[in-house]
């Protein structure tokens, strides 16, 4: 079976493990430290601060970002589930806004009518390595007093007129789970470039508490921490800070060879009507996360899966989180979404990972062809 992705780790990253290991200190310490400073200084950001996925880095920017129960956050449904589910875990509402045909990111044109007295945020997904279309959103949420907290939980390395995410929105929020661009196995990071917001993203990952216990440890006289504020347990390990660290070395080698093998998708779907290929705008650097085709063939997109899988090629789809059962009903209430709704029908993933061979690409594309 040719997996959806297959995980780019080696020696350098178990001996990082390891040492954390022999070091004594496994949590939260020195090892992610260094991790936030290799992302901060990646994206261009001032800040980073790593947590426990990019579920709690989500929560967490939300809650940084002043958003409260009755709130409304503005974000698109063709996400997973996660992006809403943030949105709830703050106590607000997703309002959720249609995405552009091409880029199946968030439509700017449709976020201000989604806009009400309770609106506090705009969450725009860059989704699958393609950044969402920023300027215009960042705009109007300036114009409009909102915060921009941007899910690019698949898109660390993605850039827009040569500015990478994480450096953009107010707060960003970057996932490092096993399918993502860099892996620390579960891991988030958000990244800002207001201290005091940054400051309070790390009081908020550890139950609110003033002082880091890593600050207590390096303390030369005792330091009694307090809790002004109610937080959560969000925080990253020093073994997922150490693998970080090391996978932050091989991220431009990583974006290189991504951009390659959607090249070579590319050039082998070319002449294949009944498929089309992903769209990259002209000014976006696309990371390619995922390789996602929209079928145009007719046959449905379930049967084109499991023929595929049949045929021994894990692929995957995106979903509309309107539709799953824990946000049909509930207060939620969601306009008609014609192009979110279409991309759920049409869209499939295909396996995209440094390590993909030629001839596994070959595999992929012929299996494709043949299920459609």
């Amino acid at each position: 079976m040719i997996p959806i992705t297959r995980l780019a780790l080696g020696e350098e990253e178990a001996s990082a493990a390891a040492d954390v290991v022999r070091s004594g200190w496994l949590m939260n310490g020195p090892r992610v430290e260094a991790f936030e400073r290799a992302v901060a200084g990646y994206v261009g950001a001032g800040h980073a601060v790593a947590v426990s996925s990019a579920t709690t880095a989500l929560h967490l920017g939300l809650v940084a970002a002043g958003v409260r129960p009755g709130d409304e956050v503005v974000c698109p449904s063709y996400s997973f589930i996660a992006t809403a589910n943030a949105i709830r875990y703050a106590g607000a509402t997703p309002a959720f806004v249609d995405v552009d045909p091409d880029t199946y990111n968030i439509d700017p044109a449709l976020v201000e009518a989604a806009i009400t007295e309770r609106t506090t945020a705009i969450m725009p997904v860059s989704q699958i390595g393609l950044p969402a279309d920023l300027p215009p959103i960042l705009e109007l949420a300036a114009r409009r007093g909102l915060a921009v907290v941007e899910d690019a939980a698949p898109s660390l390395g993605a850039a827009i007129g040569g500015k990478r995410l994480g450096a953009l929105s107010d707060i960003t929020a970057f996932s490092f789970d096993a399918r993502k661009i860099l892996t620390t196995g579960e891991g988030g990071m958000l990244t800002t470039d207001d201290p005091d917001v940054a400051a309070r993203l790390r009081m908020l990952r550890a139950h609110g508490a003033t002082v880091s216990t890593a600050d207590r440890d390096r303390a030369a006289k005792v330091i009694l921490e307090t809790y002004p504020e109610v937080g959560f347990n969000y925080k990253m390990t020093d073994i997922q800070g150490a693998i970080g660290a090391v996978q932050m070395t091989k991220i431009d080698a990583v974006v290189t060879e991504r951009r390659r093998l959607a090249d070579r998708y590319a050039s082998l779907l070319a002449d294949e009507p009944r498929v089309r290929i992903p769209f990259e705008p002209v000014g976006f650097q696309h990371v390619y996360q995922s390789y996602a085709v929209r079928l145009q063939s007719g046959r449905a997109q379930e049967e084109v899966m499991q023929a595929m899988m049949e045929r021994g090629v894990a692929t995957r789809r995106i979903f509309s989180i309107h539709h799953q059962p824990a946000y049909t009903g509930g207060g939620v209430q969601v306009p008609d979404l014609p192009h979110t709704d279409a991309a759920e029908r049409e869209v499939i993933l295909l396996p995209m990972f440094v390590g993909l061979t030629d001839a596994e690409q070959d595999e992929v594309v012929e299996a494709l062809v043949a299920c459609l």
